[in-house]
């Protein structure tokens, strides 16, 4: 395994570190980024007992990663009743998500900081057989500590976008010693497995699979919300702004109003990639002239409502279903931007800006099938949502998408029972 002066260094550092997290916890704890009732959860201190038998730890950073392994989670439970698994993540949205979606027996708690006396804490209580990481979020010491007492390490659903990759470079000493810790690195694309293979990693442990949201079940809907808002809608056309960023929220406004020209009733449904944004964009759309009805405060949508302000979790599903055209933000600026299988899955035409770094093959593969539409601006955004807004085009580009994301579902399969086979293999 490769030895690294940096990891060295940042570990002695971790191990000092409890009374700087502390600071950084009451910090976060003031700006609302952190839950007080569980913030114990945050130095390592369990909020539940550990079942007895076997346990999976799997560790997801944030709201996108946590869906995305959904159809394992329920794979893992299917075929092996018995099993016990712990979910983690570092946010209170994914928190909230995770609690209307995980099966019952599904235990959640928020990650330890990456401090080693809360890290210690986490593992002497939870002992799990196998930890397993998903996307690009690689904690040091939680990595070190897990791998130092013998429990095998998976990295699933791997990504690295050219600006992590670049930062890693930096540290390439310190990223292959990490990287080896692994068993098992399944690669959303080749790109990524290359990236992963120049920072060290053990070549045979990295397999390309493809990206479990490309398996993964559309964002569910109950039939009796669905009609509810249709009912609202009332017959108006409309479109979707979905996981926007700020400064994306008044691009889209322009776009809305250059689409608006070719009908008044057109109805922009706005969801912020962070819900908790919502009373500040609800705010600037009000000052620039706009009629908003906001979700979260139960505003109803009228016939004089021009966006209606989706700032909820777990409602997606809803959203993709009622809109024929989504636009997928983080594109119009650099985010890199959002996953584009679940409305191509649930049959909403797609458009997105030029920053697509975060699922370049997938888009690619969208762009080579005629089965998005590519825009660079407000302006350009709008004249493109008025061309999809057409029947025949919303229709062409949705059925091009789901032609392209329609043949995904083995990967969920094969990543359930490669991560049966690593906890299988632990017990003997």
């Amino acid at each position: 395994m490769a030895r690294s002066l940096a990891l060295a260094a940042y570990l002695a550092w971790s191990a000092r570190a409890a009374p700087f997290a502390e600071g950084k916890l009451k910090a976060r704890l003031a700006d609302g980024k952190e839950d007080a009732d569980r913030l114990p959860e945050r130095k390592g201190i369990a909020g539940r007992a550990r079942p007895k038998g076997r346990l999976i730890w799997i560790h997801c950073a944030s709201v996108g990663e946590s869906i995305s392994v959904l159809d394992v989670v329920r794979g893992l439970i299917e075929q092996d009743p018995d099993l016990n698994i712990l979910m983690t993540t570092g946010t209170v949205t994914s928190a909230q998500l995770m609690a209307k979606q995980l099966p019952e027996q599904v235990i959640h708690q928020y990650v330890p900081l990456d401090a080693t006396l809360f890290v210690r804490r986490f593992l002497d209580h939870w002992r799990p057989n196998l930890a397993v990481w998903t996307e690009s979020e690689l904690w040091p010491s939680l990595i070190h500590h897990t791998h130092a007492r013998g429990i095998p390490l998976a990295l699933i659903n791997a990504r690295m976008s050219d600006q992590s990759f670049s930062k890693w470079k930096w540290f390439s000493g310190a990223a292959a010693s990490l990287l080896q810790r692994f068993d098992q690195i399944r690669a959303q694309d080749r790109e990524t497995a290359r990236k992963l293979r120049r920072l060290g990693a053990k070549g045979s442990a990295v397999r390309v699979t493809g990206t479990l949201k490309e398996g993964a079940a559309p964002p569910p809907c109950a039939e009796v919300d669905r009609a509810a808002f249709a009912a609202q809608l009332a017959g108006r056309p409309c479109w979707l702004a979905a996981s926007t960023h700020p400064g994306e929220e008044a691009l889209v406004a322009q776009a809305h109003k250059y689409a608006r020209r070719a009908s008044l009733r057109l109805l922009l449904i706005l969801a912020p990639r962070h819900p908790e944004r919502g009373d500040a964009i609800a705010a600037d759309l009000r000052a620039d002239g706009w009629n908003v009805a906001q979700r979260s405060a139960d505003e109803n949508l009228t016939e004089d409502t021009q966006i209606y302000l989706a700032d909820t979790l777990g409602e997606m599903g809803l959203w993709f279903r009622v809109c024929p055209v989504t636009f997928l933000g983080g594109s119009l600026v650099p985010i890199g931007g959002h996953n584009p299988f679940e409305p191509a899955g649930l049959g909403s035409a797609i458009l997105t800006g030029p920053h697509t770094d975060n699922f370049r093959e997938i888009f690619g593969r969208l762009a080579d099938g005629n089965a998005m539409r590519l825009v660079s601006s407000a302006d350009d955004l709008g004249q493109q949502v008025d061309a999809a807004l057409s029947p025949e085009e919303a229709a062409r580009l949705a059925h091009a998408a789901w032609e392209v994301v329609s043949d995904g579902a083995e990967v969920v399969d094969e990543t359930v029972n490669a991560l049966l086979a690593m906890i299988e293999k632990a017990k003997r």
